[in-house]
């Protein structure tokens, strides 16, 4: 299985193992110390990282004992939700339809239709009770192969916008001043903080609800003067952001969720704003 695969002193290869219905990302680490096993919720992947000292064989032994465990968690996993014609997506923590509306010509290639029959459910915390119910409608313009593309982009600029209001909001309160700020598709951090003053965000916070997005913005920011997560960080951010407790247990129960939609778009390289 492993022991037959060619992966050098250090790399990272790509691998599918018959009893496993995802990809496994075997990754040979001149850090590591011993092997470690994980899921990746965001790539619906597992990872085994090997230290370099260490053989395949001793990789394919490590990986048999703890296959139960990984088959468990995998079978944990939120099914992808790609973004198909039909499918339910949360938009602010609010459920929509995805409706291709074909070669229309209108101001803008995504918009939302709102109707009195279609009221605002939000997806969590209790689910959506009723999925074939009439939703407010997230239309979508174009050909249907580049509609998953288009409202990619579009729920980004999205992010970009709600971000950068709440970061100036944040950052206003607490007199401080970052020096960028940009959406990528980050697959382990909602946010981060550089040394330089750049903060940077996952795209999928605008799925979630808005006080969500609210907290990560005011997390960051506060990084801006404490890089770190000590009692003083925890103060600056609750003197901008009271609902910080609420917004973490939220992610904590329900972030992974976000990751299972836009599954269906290939990656591509990013570029902040």
């Amino acid at each position: 299985m492993l022991k037959r695969l060619n992966l050098g002193r250090v790399g990272t290869m790509e691998v599918q193992i018959n009893s496993l219905d995802v990809p496994l990302v075997l990754r040979r680490s001149a850090r590591a110390r011993r092997f470690s096993l994980q899921v990746s919720e965001a790539r619906r992947s597992a990872v085994l990282t090997v230290p370099v000292y260490s053989s395949l064989a001793d990789a394919e032994q490590f990986l048999s004992r703890h296959m139960d465990w990984l088959k468990e968690r995998l079978a944990g996993l939120c099914e992808p939700v790609p973004f198909s014609d039909g499918a339910v997506i949360p938009l602010r923590g609010l459920a929509h339809r995805l409706h291709y509306a074909g070669p229309v010509r209108r101001r803008g290639v995504v918009w939302v239709e709102d109707s009195e029959d279609a009221p605002l459910a939000p997806l969590w915390p209790e689910g959506l009770t009723d999925a074939a119910g009439p939703l407010p409608q997230l239309r979508v313009a174009g050909e249907a192969d580049h509609v998953p593309r288009r409202l990619l982009d579009w729920l980004k600029r999205q992010a970009q916008a709600d971000l950068r209001l709440r970061v100036d909001i944040h950052a206003k309160r607490l007199g401080l001043a970052p020096k960028r700020l940009s959406v990528r598709d980050q697959t382990t951090r909602w946010g981060s903080c550089s040394s330089t003053g750049a903060l940077s965000f996952s795209w999928r916070l605008i799925l979630a609800p808005a006080f969500v997005l609210d907290y990560l913005a005011a997390h960051e920011v506060a990084h801006l003067e404490e890089m770190n997560h000590g009692p003083q960080f925890w103060a600056l951010v609750a003197r901008t952001m009271p609902r910080h407790d609420e917004a973490r247990d939220w992610l904590h129960t329900h972030g992974s969720n976000l990751h299972a939609y836009g599954a269906d778009v290939p990656p591509r390289s990013e570029r902040g704003s």
